[in-house]
């Protein structure tokens, strides 16, 4: 019989939001990001519209959509 250790670790994933010019823009995307459970860290670069984000599981791209909205930009998909 073999042991499965469990070896899951942070998952990261860069999303493209279009919409953001500055860095309240950032701020807003992050904010709204940062609010999904299990969200550990949100880095948005406006310049390049990359959402960086780091979280425990795999996120539901729908939320992420949701929370994007929710801040008044797109969620263009993954990047």
């Amino acid at each position: 019989m073999t042991a499965q250790t469990d070896t899951t670790g942070p998952v990261t994933t860069v999303f493209k939001v279009t919409g953001m010019s500055c860095g309240h823009c950032e701020g807003a995307v992050s904010g709204e990001i940062s609010q999904i459970s299990g969200v550990s860290s949100v880095t948005a670069v406006a310049k390049t519209g990359e959402v960086t984000v780091v979280s425990a599981t795999p996120l539901d791209d729908e939320a992420v959509r949701t929370a994007v909205d929710e801040a008044g930009f797109e969620l263009a998909g993954r990047a």
